[in-house]
C-alpha cells in the first residue's frame, strides 16, 4: 500500500563529502541512494517505496530544516551544531565526516609562541560564536574577523594572527605554512531529528534510527 505524507519521514542530507559517505550508511541499512548520487542537480528525492523523502540542501541549513520541520530528520556536522544551538534531538553519532576543529598559526609565529602567555588574539574564522566561546573559556579576549572560505589565507596576507578551522589531513595547513596550535573538537557528523516528529512519527523515527545505528556498527567494524 502507498504510503501516505504523514507515514513519510522526510531527511535533509548535506551536499558534498558527506553525501557520499551517508549513502554507505543507508545502503548498509537498506535502503536505496542510488537515484540520489546519481543526479546532483535534483534538489527532493522520493523513495515511495521506504516512505522516505530526502533533500539535499547546504550543510549549514540542515538544523535549520530539521528544527522548524521542514525536515524530520537531517545529518549535521558537530562543527555546525555546535555553532548554531539549534534546539534539536541527537540520537546517533554516525561516525562519517571525521576532521578536527583546530586553531593555527604560521610556522614562523608558532616557534616562539606559548598559548599560556595569550592574553588578547585575532582569530579569523568561519566559527565565530564556536572560538567565542573557547578563548573566552580560557580568559582570552578574542577578535574574531568572520570568513566564508580560503581561511588559510588570513595570516599570509595579514588579516590575523591566527585561524580556527577544521582539518581532516592537515595538508593545506603545511602547504601555507601553518602548524597546529590546538585542538578545540574532534568533529564528526550526527543525525539529527526534530522533536515534535518523535511524538508525531515515534515508530518511524525509531526504526530508522535502529537501522543505521547497525549500519554504524558494521561500519566501525571494518
Amino acid at each position: 500500500m502507498k504510503k501516505t505524507w504523514e507515514e513519510t519521514l522526510t531527511i535533509a542530507l548535506p551536499k558534498g563529502r558527506i553525501l557520499k559517505e551517508a549513502a554507505t550508511l543507508f545502503r548498509a541499512a537498506g535502503v536505496d541512494f542510488s537515484e540520489i548520487l546519481a543526479d546532483d542537480r535534483k534538489l527532493i528525492f522520493e523513495n515511495i517505496a521506504e516512505g522516505l523523502r530526502f533533500m539535499v540542501i547546504r550543510s549549514q541549513d540542515v538544523p535549520t530544516y530539521v528544527e522548524y520541520g521542514a525536515a524530520d530528520l537531517g545529518i549535521a556536522g558537530k562543527d555546525v551544531l555546535m555553532e548554531q544551538s539549534k534546539d534539536l534531538y541527537e540520537p546517533l553519532d554516525l561516525g562519517i565526516g571525521a576532521c578536527r576543529m583546530l586553531v593555527a598559526e604560521p610556522k614562523e609565529l608558532s616557534s616562539n609562541d606559548n598559548p599560556r602567555h595569550w592574553t588578547h588574539i585575532r582569530v579569523a574564522t568561519k566559527y565565530p560564536n564556536i572560538t567565542l566561546k573557547y578563548f573566552l573559556n580560557k580568559g582570552i579576549q578574542v577578535e574574531i574577523i568572520k570568513l566564508y572560505g580560503s581561511i588559510e589565507l588570513a595570516p599570509l596576507l595579514n588579516l590575523s594572527e591566527r585561524i580556527v578551522d577544521l582539518v581532516q589531513t592537515g595538508e593545506t595547513l603545511k602547504k601555507n605554512g601553518l602548524v597546529e596550535v590546538e585542538t578545540i573538537t574532534q568533529i564528526t557528523s550526527k543525525l539529527v531529528c526534530n522533536r515534535a516528529s518523535l511524538k508525531t512519527k515515534p515508530r518511524r523515527v525509531k526504526d530508522l534510527v535502529d537501522r543505521l545505528t547497525k549500519a554504524v556498527a558494521g561500519n566501525a567494524r571494518k
